[in-house]
């Protein structure tokens, strides 16, 4: 069957399912629950696709709001990734190009993986319905990968083998501009530093105390000196999650920090990890407090597969960009006025970076309609970090992006999730889906495709996946 050909089956069994990806979407939108506790919000895609036919595996590897749908037991295994966790603080009324929260201080998805987690799942269906109707030789999977924002359930999935046997992966992301990722990005672990002292009265017995806070105070020092003799894309950032007694005449003995050390590649970040241990040892002998080191979780880099990112890029440009009308461009505007000038110049850059486009390229254009040459640069990290890094390393993989809201929108803001939550992102959603199934479609039916596709995984990584997830890790929200 030609591209044509399968484009046109797949694009019309497309759109006889939107209607049904729309309402899965907005449930996980209404939902909106945070990391490792998307309970609704999986059972709303796992309801959408047990109705497609698919089998089931629920609260899979140690994880119950993970799941894995198959369909077909045939033919290569052609894999899409699901994601559904909000955003803490986030919660928006859909649609509406103003701060208004739907339940004060809530959650949101200010990241659209609502959509992402539709198109997904509306792609495995519609990847079925045509190997139904064609009579393709495939097996669809579909993975519900919770707690991408914090805690990486790919990461577990992976650890545990589940992509072992996987083809082809497809994955996407909600954005304002189209392309597909050509470039890598940073791989990352969290670690928390506790530091232990002795309490005393700061003006009677200065003396007598030990100050953990102190400790976390030089070590954050010891780091900012450290930055200058570390790679210039790594990145260092903290927070503090414990910073001892609130009475400043006691001397603390209790202070904690929470990094994000980030690299280019997990060895890197490893070895710059054990570098941060040293400074956070230093602080603690400096102020003779005892220091705990907690590894909480690592995420791979993302390593883009050629032979499928051009299978994508093509597929992208027969079906073209998501085909917004006049409406929708003046909504997009009316949330567009609501960002500031430099914030929204600052968000079309990393656009720009990405998609290796000038910003001449995007004009004054409120939402992009285009779909740019692939940018290629595998060896470019985007400054962001995701678990499908770890999905990469171990089957090949593709990912890109789809506008689901105006040009210029930051990720993890108020104007994103109203914007996942309208017509805006439900068409771009929509996009998204068809580009996964035809390009599932496509790949299925090219065994030469797929041995080149894993071929090139070998040569990149030809010492096999190493896992950055701690060992003693679980699923679960992170304790302070």
């Amino acid at each position: 069957m030609t591209l044509e050909e399968a484009k046109s089956a797949v694009s019309g069994l497309c759109r006889e399912q939107a209607a049904r990806w729309r309402e899965a979407a907005m449930e996980v939108y209404e939902a909106a629950e945070l990391n490792w506790r998307e309970g609704r919000s999986a059972e709303a895609l796992c309801r959408m696709l047990e109705e497609a036919g698919f089998s089931f595996e629920r609260g899979v590897h140690g994880m119950p709001t993970a799941f894995e749908a198959t369909a077909g037991t045939r033919g290569p295994v052609i894999a899409f990734l699901c994601e559904y966790d909000a955003l803490a603080g986030l919660s928006q009324q859909a649609g509406v190009p103003e701060r208004r929260e739907t339940h004060a201080g809530g959650a949101g998805h200010g990241c659209g993986h609502n959509l992402l987690g539709a198109a997904s799942a509306g792609a495995a269906c519609a990847l079925k319905a045509y190997a139904d109707k064609t009579g393709l030789a495939v097996t669809v999977k579909c993975f519900g990968c919770p707690a991408e924002e914090d805690g990486g359930g790919k990461v577990f999935l992976a650890r545990a083998g589940a992509f072992d046997h996987v083809d082809a992966a497809f994955t996407w992301h909600p954005g304002s501009a189209n392309y597909v990722c050509g470039q890598g990005t940073l791989a990352v672990t969290g670690v928390m530093y506790r530091f232990a002292g002795r309490t005393a009265h700061a003006a009677a017995a200065p003396y007598a105390g030990r100050s953990a806070l102190d400790a976390c105070e030089l070590m954050n020092v010891g780091c900012n000196y450290l930055r200058e003799h570390i790679i210039p894309e790594a990145r260092l950032h903290y927070a503090y999650r414990d910073s001892g007694p609130l009475a400043p005449n006691v001397v603390p003995d209790h202070a904690c920090l929470h990094y994000y050390i980030r690299a280019p590649h997990v060895a890197e970040m490893m070895d710059i990890k054990r570098r941060v241990d040293d400074v956070a040892r230093g602080a603690a002998l400096m102020t003779g407090t005892q220091l705990t080191i907690t590894e909480v979780d690592g995420f791979s880099d993302y390593v883009p597969n050629r032979a499928l990112s051009e299978l994508v890029q093509t597929v992208f440009e027969a079906v073209g960009a998501p085909a917004f009308s006049d409406e929708d461009r003046a909504l997009a505007a009316q949330f567009r006025s609501t960002i500031p000038e430099s914030e929204r110049e600052s968000n079309i850059a990393n656009d720009c970076r990405a998609s290796c486009r000038p910003r001449s390229y995007y004009g004054d254009k409120v939402l992009d309609d285009t779909v740019p040459p692939e940018p290629w640069e595998p060896h470019v990290a985007e400054p962001g970090s995701t678990d499908v890094g770890d999905v990469s390393q171990c089957a090949p993989t593709a990912q890109f992006y789809v506008a689901t809201m105006a040009l210029g929108t930051g990720g993890h803001t108020w104007q994103m999730t109203a914007q996942s939550g309208c017509e805006i992102g439900w068409k771009g959603m929509e996009k998204a889906a068809e580009i996964m199934a035809l390009s599932g479609a496509l790949a299925a039916a090219d065994p030469e495709l797929l041995a080149r596709a894993k071929q090139e995984l070998r040569e990149t990584l030809p010492d096999g996946y190493f896992c950055p997830m701690p060992a003693n890790a679980r699923p679960e929200p992170p304790k302070d």
